[in-house]
């Protein structure tokens, strides 16, 4: 197949092939995974994509595919955005197949009309679909399920099934045979039933790669599920439908928007002079307590004029100098006693205190509080914010968020509406009364965040000066003026600093 080098804002690279299957723990993270490993070791240059709104998931792609997995989300973007996403990451790792990891059940989405489903984003993106069907103590029942997944939504490219969970050889064979009578849906493959699940799960899914320090065994558990796949899945037939495609047409190049220029870019003056300042230095944490962060809100950052560096808080290296700070997303009640004892604590607090932006989201936010508590212990964290969070053993926030900025702020405009998502397990404990009382600038009409105001909606979103915390992560792509306002701060804070 020859290599796919089209550009960007007239059609996407026609290689490309969806994995879903009937609900969450279907099977499908496994076949994706043992897919993306075993084309990547033919010499194949596999893009992975995760739909929804997932770190870890995405992580794993990466590491089996060998290149940064990029998250696809309808919640976030239109169709022909999510193409423009898709034909701009594609063209810029020179990608041959675009392998794509759906989430939970294939039509299960917001609503009764299933939007925001994989099926959805299957449908904008004219992807193929490869159905993973746990074949679990069923035989006959399986051709029934796949007839009902082809009538359900003819729209829809089911390219094929590869069974899941098969007990014996005389059990596929039954499968197979009931599929082939009753359906036109071709088997492509049959995974057997493995004594143990060789994917490591903790509260979140799959176990984190860098928080769990699973990197050498992810290795070994990656090559193992491509040896499975390679065994018991036809992979020239799923190359030959991902590659029998039209190109998929793009509208426009995904970063080629004025929306770019943000609400307070002018706030420096023209756009010219801002180029001809230095590039104000935002730091990012990325490190095993803290590693949740979209590419795109990264490469946002950039384009919007940032020098980024990476950062750790579980180290002692020292930090250079500063414009900005951005803390993402992940597990710091794992390395609770580790985040207490840091140094970069106290000056991460006295940053913040002399006037530096500090943007952080979930996991950040909690290492910006005053302390975290978990199985009865009590950690001091950095104390920015005079309020407590406490890890507990079910989730406290799960899901999508809509959220109406109420408060005036540097990061987003007042009156606007955000989208984004929320995933934690802690909650957030103001201080007791006779305390400071906390103002909080999103009011949620979906989603928890920090609790819940008179009204019953949820609030979220801590400011205090140029800092602030939330545990909703947004993408940045559906938030545009956040990457250029985020980068227009630090550009003033510098300012402040150097007298520039």
């Amino acid at each position: 197949m020859p290599a796919c080098s089209p550009s960007p804002a007239t059609g996407a690279p026609s290689a490309r092939i969806c994995i879903s299957a009937l609900s969450g723990g279907g099977g499908k993270t496994l076949l994706s995974l043992g897919l993306a490993r075993a084309f990547s070791r033919q010499g194949l240059a596999v893009q992975p994509f995760k739909k929804g709104p997932d770190y870890i998931d995405a992580a794993w792609l990466s590491l089996a595919a060998g290149r940064q997995a990029s998250n696809l989300d309808p919640y976030f973007l239109s169709p022909a955005r999510l193409r423009a996403l898709f034909a701009h990451v594609m063209a810029r790792g020179r990608a041959r197949l675009a392998l794509l990891e759906g989430n939970r059940g294939l039509f299960d989405g917001m609503d009764v009309h299933g939007s925001c489903a994989t099926a959805e984003l299957a449908r904008s993106l004219d992807c193929p679909v490869l159905l993973s069907l746990d074949c679990t103590k069923m035989t006959r029942t399986a051709a029934a399920l796949v007839a009902g997944v082809r009538q359900f939504d003819p729209g829809l490219r089911l390219a094929g099934v590869v069974l899941n969970q098969v007990a014996s050889a005389r059990h596929e064979q039954i499968l197979r045979e009931a599929i082939a009578a009753y359906t036109d849906v071709p088997v492509l493959g049959a995974l057997p039933r493995l004594r143990e699940n060789p994917l490591p799960e903790r509260h979140m899914g799959l176990a984190s790669l860098c928080g769990d320090d699973l990197s050498p065994r992810a290795q070994e558990i990656l090559e193992r599920l491509a040896d499975v796949v390679r065994e018991h899945v036809d992979l020239e037939r799923v190359l030959a439908i991902a590659t029998d495609l039209p190109a998929l047409p793009v509208e426009a190049d995904f970063w080629d928007e004025a929306a770019w220029s943000g609400s307070a870019g002018a706030a420096d003056g023209s756009a010219a002079q801002a180029e001809a300042l230095p590039a104000p230095r935002i730091g990012y944490v990325r490190d095993r307590a803290l590693w949740f962060y979209y590419e795109e809100n990264l490469e946002a950052l950039r384009r919007a004029g940032a020098e980024l560096v990476r950062l750790s808080l579980l180290d002692g290296a020292p930090w250079p100098e500063l414009d900005g700070l951005y803390l993402g997303g992940g597990f710091p009640e794992d390395w609770a006693q580790e985040l207490s004892a840091s140094p970069h604590l106290a000056r991460m607090a006295a940053l913040a205190g002399a006037g530096m932006p500090v943007y952080a989201e979930c996991g950040g936010f909690m290492v910006l509080a005053a302390a975290l508590e978990r199985d009865g212990k009590r950690w001091p964290m950095s104390g920015i914010f005079p309020v407590e969070t406490r890890f507990c053993r079910k989730p406290q926030g799960l899901g999508y968020v809509r959220a109406e900025v109420v408060l005036p702020n540097p990061y987003f405009p007042q009156g606007s509406v955000l989208r984004g998502h929320e995933f934690h397990y802690s909650l957030c404990r103001e201080p007791a009364a006779g305390g400071d009382r906390m103002a909080y600038a999103l009011r949620l009409h979906k989603g928890t965040g920090m609790g819940r105001d008179a009204d019953g909606c949820g609030r979220d979103g801590l400011l205090r000066g140029r800092v602030w915390a939330a545990y909703c992560h947004i993408f940045a792509p559906a938030v545009p003026a956040w990457a250029p306002d985020f980068v227009a701060l630090a550009r003033r804070y510098r300012q402040e600093r150097t007298g520039e």
